[in-house]
């Protein structure tokens, strides 16, 4: 915008805002609003080259988990990237504890300059406000969101041995056995319990929990048999349904996935019910917008790159990229989904 431009809207604004008699004339006002245009014009300048050079050091993507899951791998695939795109350090950190809050509660108390993000997740900066009894931070008025990357299904599998080859087999099953056959998920609150908690209740099923501490133990026992279903995401799950060693009966995503396209989504088969984990960026409030966008545009760049979404995708991820308008209002959607979650499997955290 040129000087005539904000001269032209200084003036405007003067015209439909008249001063009261007695007070500063028409005349005064435009003169101490036009003394102002410079410093309207330095703030331009300013935040353009706050964006132009950004980031000037390395950046910090904190994971509030421990090293290896899924979540930490998105990281990893991402950050490698940007780091060749902007010529700094990006450093990939782990502070996991807490179901996420630990680390995520790091970054919310983090200087606003863009160059200490979180790659949260829907316990993190979704079902724990409902489920923790004390929070040590909110996940919008704490956080700037910036995109969101990936969504994955929790995949509803069986060992082959219990009999059953899709979810209405298996419904019909625990409606005839009602409290005898158990499921195993990846703790108390997880996306994982709450979903399975979720579809107990639309179709009426008596079927206990029994809690692990994460997929990869859940995964193992299922594996052995010692349970006969469990509940956890599909990157974890994808290698023993690929060898046949479990069955996957359905999908929690809209959509069925590309990892695993033979097992068919609940709502394919009548349980209207779309409930996938994701993960995304969140800058700390305050973070300047312009580098919150420049965040946005360069994550969501690198993941539209074909190599970084073929490796997205055979991790059993989809790359859901959004700016961070749409970001937002979806993590307000998924607070609200989770809380309903929450309140139905009476679960709670301290």
């Amino acid at each position: 915008m040129t000087k005539k431009d904000h001269i032209g809207d200084v003036a405007d604004l003067a015209v439909s805002n008249p001063v009261p008699a007695g007070s500063m004339t028409r005349r005064d006002v435009l003169e101490a609003l036009l003394l102002a245009v410079p410093a309207m014009a330095v703030s331009s300048t300013t935040a353009f080259a706050q964006t132009a050079a950004f980031p000037d050091k390395p950046v910090r993507i904190v994971v509030p988990f421990a090293a290896g899951g899924p979540t930490d791998i998105t990281a990893r695939v991402i950050g490698e990237r940007l780091a060749t795109l902007w010529g700094q350090a990006v450093v990939i950190e782990n502070k996991p504890g807490a179901g996420g809050n630990l680390g995520s509660e790091q970054v919310a108390r983090a200087a606003p300059d863009g160059t200490t993000i979180v790659l949260g997740v829907t316990g993190s900066h979704a079902i724990n406000t409902t489920l923790m009894k004390s929070m040590p931070y909110h996940p919008l008025n704490d956080f700037e969101p910036i995109t969101q990357a990936t969504s994955f299904p929790n995949a509803i599998t069986v060992h082959p041995s219990l009999g059953v080859s899709n979810l209405t087999e298996l419904v019909a099953l625990i409606k005839r056995e009602p409290g005898r056959h158990t499921y195993g998920h990846d703790g108390v609150g997880t996306a994982s319990h709450l979903t399975v908690e979720l579809l107990k209740a639309r179709a009426g099923l008596d079927m206990p929990a029994v809690p692990y501490r994460g997929g990869s133990p859940m995964a193992n026992d299922l594996v052995a048999g010692h349970i006969k279903i469990g509940v956890t995401g599909l990157p974890t799950l994808q290698p023993y349904i690929a060898a046949g060693q479990i069955r996957a009966i359905g999908v929690t995503t809209a959509q069925r996935s590309s990892a695993s396209p033979d097992s068919p989504t609940l709502k394919e088969q009548g349980i209207d019910l779309v409930a996938a984990p994701w993960s995304g960026f969140f800058a700390p409030k305050g973070t300047p917008a312009p580098i919150v966008n420049k965040l946005a545009a360069d994550i969501v760049a690198v993941m539209a790159e074909a190599p970084i979404r073929a490796r997205m995708l055979s991790l059993g991820n989809t790359p859901a990229p959004s700016n961070p308008a749409a970001f937002r209002s979806f993590v307000e959607a998924e607070i609200k989904q989770w809380a309903e979650a929450v309140r139905i499997s009476g679960a709670k955290v301290e």
